[in-house]
């Protein structure tokens, strides 16, 4: 029997070892990949129950709540009102654009004489010149004459014929006449103690001169010129509807055009509804509106603007001291209405009031000052 070859043997164990080693290795192999997959499906966090969703609460607040609305303003002088002369004669004299009108002062001249003027909502309609008369015209001239410093006696409650003297009118008696003769001199005009219709003119306070339309040698019956009031005003048109919510006085911030915010209030609000017209005939197009007028509070914060767009923010309503919560905690019902929702999943009912500011007033059952409630994040 031929006698193996040692090489050749030690060559078939090597390669029986060779294969045995891979075959372990491979197995390693295959037994790692399989405890991998194992550890990646038993993931520690799938050893713990499924914990709740987080969810995001805030407490219950007790809060002062306002409303604002902003509207678009034009700052400037205000609207312009015209000035019209009467009488007879020609006109000499007028003032010039950005003059100041007071109590007293010519603010015209007409045939050489200074035509001053007086504050007043009444125009004079007719020639005070009879102790007697009794008006509104004629308490107009002596509320005049009062504060412009001159004496105008005392007023009795009833007129020559005894009839009683109504509000808002006086009696022209000796002491005004005497008065009027004075004021004239001061003023120089000829002391007549009588006052003919245009030779006063009648504005509703202190104002600036903004236009002038009449040229001298014009007949002074007519439009002379325009005014505007004295101070800087922000003019603004509001919705007939929404003007109710606001009023004379009410404290306001106005939004210059550097976006710079400064004080103001509301001076005045129109009687008078513009637009609302279907634009035919003639109409005015548009939503009626209302205008209302704003003055800065302090007019340092304007005396570089002659004119500009601004916005002005009013506070319509205030709600003291009421329950709110942030409106992103409101659950809407399926059955109508809105409830909130406490950490323990409960809701309670409540009823919503002014929303402002991201914020909702709410009231209810339960519904407390800190109590906790589920928010949207």
């Amino acid at each position: 029997m031929p006698r193996s070859n040692p090489t050749e043997g030690s060559g078939r164990r090597t390669t029986r070892r060779t294969a045995i080693v891979a075959a372990v290795v491979t197995l390693a192999v295959a037994v790692g990949a399989g405890v991998g997959v194992l550890a990646l499906r038993r993931h520690p966090g799938d050893d713990v129950a499924s914990a709740p969703p987080q969810v995001t609460t805030t407490k219950v607040a007790r809060v002062d709540l306002s409303d604002t609305r902003s509207f678009n303003g034009t700052l400037g002088f205000g609207p312009e009102r015209v000035v019209k002369g009467a009488g007879e004669g020609v006109v000499t004299r007028l003032p010039k654009v950005g003059d100041t009108v007071a109590r007293g002062k010519p603010l015209y001249w007409v045939n050489d004489q200074p035509v001053p003027v007086l504050f007043g909502g009444t125009p004079l309609f007719r020639t005070l010149d009879k102790p007697g008369l009794v008006g509104s015209d004629v308490r107009l001239v002596s509320d005049n004459l009062t504060a412009l410093g001159f004496r105008t006696g005392s007023q009795p409650s009833r007129g020559t014929d005894g009839t009683r003297i109504g509000a808002g009118q006086a009696l022209l008696t000796a002491s005004i006449v005497a008065a009027i003769k004075k004021w004239q001199q001061s003023v120089g005009l000829e002391p007549t103690g009588t006052i003919e219709v245009g030779q006063a003119a009648v504005l509703t306070g202190p104002a600036r001169v903004s236009t002038v339309t009449a040229l001298p040698g014009d007949p002074v019956a007519g439009e002379l010129l325009a005014v505007t009031e004295k101070a800087k005003l922000v003019t603004i048109p509001v919705a007939a509807t929404e003007v109710g919510a606001i009023t004379v006085g009410a404290a306001v911030v106005v939004a210059l055009p550097d976006s710079s915010e400064i004080p103001g209030k509301v001076a005045s609000i129109s009687q008078t509804v513009s637009g609302g017209g279907s634009g035919g005939g003639g109409g005015q197009n548009g939503p009626p509106t209302v205008e209302v007028l704003v003055a800065p509070t302090r007019a340092a914060d304007v005396a570089k603007l002659d004119a500009a767009a601004v916005q002005v923010r009013f506070t319509t309503a205030v709600h003291k001291g009421v329950l709110t919560v942030p409106v992103g905690a409101l659950v809407a019902l399926r059955e109508g209405g809105y409830a909130i929702q406490l950490p323990d999943g409960h809701l309670v009912a409540v009823e919503t009031g002014m929303f402002a500011r991201g914020l909702v007033e709410i009231s209810g059952t339960g519904v407390t000052e800190g109590l906790d409630v589920v928010t949207a994040s």
